[in-house]
């Protein structure tokens, strides 16, 4: 059960002192890889830097890193059972996202980090992660409608929520390619708030100039706010670009348009494509970048579907699915730490396949079974692209799947 709010959050890290100063990352689309980058951008300047990123990829502790590496499993244990005891003792009834949160934020005061890059979880004014000291710098990237249950059901309502880890006097990064409706819910709370904003546009960020063409259009976009924020952090460091675009290109963004070899479990030589794309914003990145990349003259594509439970998949369907594709849907496992998540039933998402009006060449139900949804997805490919997609959850299971047949990818 999500239940927003700060005051237990606040009561478990009330003698918490938090020294390290904070880049807090809210929006609908590009957190993560916006805390990627610039956690590229602090290391490649030696700068000690925690991060927290929700969720997690594969185990649970992989949410928290130090310099880019997941903690051990025993540091996460510890400071978890640490901060779950001051939670029984005072009898404060947080959510497991609130322990979480308090977990890194005594990890980071444990290892004594200069920066913490902190992506929210929720929405913004009430998420766990708004309970920080020391924010030197705000980020909102892209917003769109998500967890309307929650934030509101317009995007207004939505960016309001999210403009609400604004803090008087501390700068805010606003990728400037929102809808007009959204910067203008920005810029009237920045003026109530008391905090400035600074508009990132790829366009005219200097550090695009040295990036190229290599990037797609919403990776420049990320990576515009990510300089900008780094810049007004240390603006000493962010005037020699060579160093940082080398750190930025090595980034790994894991399940975010990553190509993958899954040899080992099917057989399939080829690459397939993952990409954790779970709502209308994100679908439509993935589109075009399969149309851009895939479709090798109008080649159908092979897809992997899963989806979390209540989720309305059906404009992400449009966006993604062409006439001809093909389309195995499964149900990702339970998510540890999250029991609230559940799969959308198989059967389910290929219904809402048929009501999508785009007629699919094949369709079928692996049920709980990722193996026989890869098997099936590989030998109906037959070599032609594959993309598993529609939950990071079901990119989780993949990710574990390849782990237990010994084959590590690369997370942070």
């Amino acid at each position: 059960m999500i239940d927003l709010g700060l005051a237990r959050v606040a009561a478990l890290l009330r003698h918490t002192p938090q020294t390290w100063k904070a880049i807090h990352v809210a929006g609908t689309n590009g957190k993560g890889s916006i805390c990627a980058y610039l956690t590229a951008m602090l290391r490649a300047n030696r700068i000690s830097c925690g991060r927290f990123n929700s969720p997690h990829l594969i185990d649970r502790w992989d949410c928290i890193t130090i310099n880019d590496s997941a903690v051990s499993e025993n540091k996460f244990r510890y400071f978890g059972e640490l901060v779950k005891k001051r939670n029984q003792d005072h009898k404060l009834g947080a959510s497991e996202f609130e322990l979480l949160t308090a977990t890194a934020f005594e990890i980071f005061e444990a290892e004594k980090v200069e920066v913490g890059v902190i992506e929210v979880g929720l929405g913004g004014r009430l998420d766990a992660t708004n309970v920080l000291k020391q924010k030197s710098v705000t980020v909102i990237s892209k917003i769109g409608l998500d967890h309307q249950s929650f934030l509101g059901n317009t995007l207004e309502e939505i960016t309001l929520q999210k403009a609400g880890i604004m803090q008087k006097g501390v700068p805010c990064v606003v990728d400037a390619r929102n809808p007009k409706s959204v910067l203008d819910v920005v810029q009237q709370h920045a003026n109530e708030t008391g905090a400035s904003l600074h508009f990132a546009d790829p366009g005219s960020s200097k550090i695009m100039v040295e990036i190229g063409d290599e990037f797609e259009p919403h990776q420049c976009q990320n990576l515009a706010c990510a300089y900008e924020a780094f810049r007004l952090v240390y603006p000493h460091y962010a005037g020699s670009t060579g160093g940082l675009v080398s750190a930025i290109k090595a980034a790994v963004w894991p399940g975010r348009l990553q190509p993958l070899n899954i040899k080992r479990l099917t057989g399939r030589t080829e690459d397939v494509l993952l990409d954790g794309a779970h709502n209308p914003q994100s679908a439509d990145v993935l589109s075009a970048f399969v149309e851009k990349r895939l479709r090798v003259g109008a080649e159908p594509v092979t897809w992997v579907l899963a989806a979390s439970e209540g989720k309305d998949i059906g404009e992400i369907l449009r966006l993604i699915l062409r006439p001809g594709d093909n389309v195995v849907a499964v149900e990702f496992g339970p998510v540890d730490g999250m029991p609230w998540v559940r799969p959308m039933n198989s059967g389910t998402i290929l219904q809402r396949v048929r009501e999508s009006g785009v007629a699919v060449s094949t369709q079928h139900s692996a049920l709980k079974s990722l193996s026989s949804a890869l098997d099936w997805a590989s030998r109906t490919a037959e070599g032609g692209p594959l993309v598993i997609a529609g939950s990071l959850y079901l990119i989780s299971d993949v990710l574990k799947l390849l782990r237990a047949k010994g084959i590590q990818s690369r997370v942070p």
